[in-house]
């Protein structure tokens, strides 16, 4: 749990994974240098199974996460960020799941906590492991918070310091091409805050660049052109780099659901609302049905 200016929150994050019906743990927290009282709070924490690191300059969170993932001495490494909200039974289910040896890494489906509003909503989710690593190609379908995997692994991978705003989207992508399987179970074992600044226009314009330079280097690491990376075409060059990428995914990743198909595919479509939206859908959906069916 990397900690950084974190007082209003950390305290119910850290509580909820105190309170694991899985009680075979270690916490690890990176007090990151904060300015507020996060490291008081905490202090605050006497449970022996809470392992403090504390930082008198700021790190930023992919040291602070790599050197965690350094420390850690179980089978398995959890994340956890010091603003969300952890369910009783997340570990427990998830270490049930990756101890029947089918999956090497484990996420879930996640409630979503508005700040600027108060509103809290279900997260959007695909859960198969085909789906989760196509869906990789054309965004980021894993909750960071609610991820749990073999420490092998992360200790192989850990986080690229030089990709910020989506280190976590590029681990993924290591992963995946790597081979290893994933899961998102369809309970919500996690509460995920979502902050008015993370929507702002400078923020999305930073993450939009990160984003397609790690799509690029997903399809590099499949071995499949980056001249298909996902971004709105026209109809005859869509037909081409769109049926290409879904082609070459449903090839390496058997089992892709329609609907995933679906959705990779729109990324390469014009999603205007307009006169021509139900030929676009039309077509969406005649494409995804040749990739899903008739790709081999």
């Amino acid at each position: 749990m990397p900690a950084y200016n974190s007082e209003l929150y950390i305290a119910e994050a850290i509580q909820s994974i105190l309170n694991q019906t899985y009680e075979n743990i270690e916490l690890i927290i990176f007090e990151d240098g904060s300015s507020d009282k996060t490291r008081q709070v905490i202090e605050g924490f006497a449970d022996l199974r809470i392992i403090k690191i504390l930082s008198d300059q700021n790190c930023g969170v992919v040291r602070a996460r790599n050197e965690m993932i350094e420390r850690a001495g179980g089978k398995y490494i959890a994340l956890m960020d010091a603003d969300d909200i952890a369910d009783p039974t997340r570990l427990e289910k998830q270490i049930n799941l990756l101890e029947s040896g089918q999956y090497d890494v484990c996420g879930s489906a996640q409630w979503v906590l508005d700040e600027g509003t108060g509103l809290i909503k279900k997260s959007k989710d695909k859960f198969s492991d085909p789906d989760l690593r196509a869906l990789l190609s054309v965004y980021c379908g894993l909750c960071n918070s609610a991820m749990t995997g073999k420490a092998e692994i992360f200790k192989r991978f850990k986080y690229d310091t030089s990709i910020l705003t989506s280190e976590d989207y590029y681990l993924w992508v290591q992963m995946a091409a790597a081979g290893f399987c994933f899961l998102n179970l369809p309970e919500r074992l996690i509460t995920y805050r979502r902050y008015p600044a993370q929507t702002s226009a400078i923020h999305l314009e930073k993450l939009k660049i990160n984003t397609i330079e790690v799509q690029k280097k997903y399809l590099e690491l499949l071995g499949i052109s980056q001249s298909y990376y996902p971004r709105h075409l026209p109809f005859k060059q869509r037909l081409v780099d769109g049926l290409g990428l879904l082609r070459e995914l449903n090839r390496r990743f058997s089992g892709v659901s329609l609907k995933a198909n679906a959705e990779i595919y729109a990324r390469f479509q014009y999603r205007k609302n307009g006169i021509y939206t139900p030929f676009t859908r039309l077509e969406r959906l005649l494409v995804a049905l040749w990739a899903t069916f008739l790709v081999t």
